[in-house]
C-alpha cells in the first residue's frame, strides 16, 4: 500500500490550499486558503509537527 501524501495545488483565484490523502487516496483534511505557495508549504509543515502531539476533544456528547 501507498504512503499518506500532502497535495499542494494553485486554485483559480491564485491562492494555494493542500490536502491530506490517506494512503488509499482518499482526501482526509483539507487546508485553508493561502495567499503564498510558502505559507501553504509551512502550514504542511506545522500539521506533520503538530498532528502526533494532537489531543482528541470529543465535543460529540450524546
Amino acid at each position: 500500500m501507498a504512503d499518506p501524501y500532502f497535495e499542494l495545488k494553485k486554485s483559480s483565484n491564485g491562492k494555494f490550499h493542500f490536502n491530506l490523502h490517506a494512503a488509499n487516496g482518499q482526501v482526509i483534511a483539507q487546508s485553508q486558503m493561502y495567499e503564498s505557495k510558502a505559507s501553504a508549504a509551512n502550514g504542511i509543515k506545522s500539521v506533520q509537527t503538530n498532528a502526533a502531539k494532537a489531543e482528541v476533544r470529543d465535543l460529540s456528547a450524546d
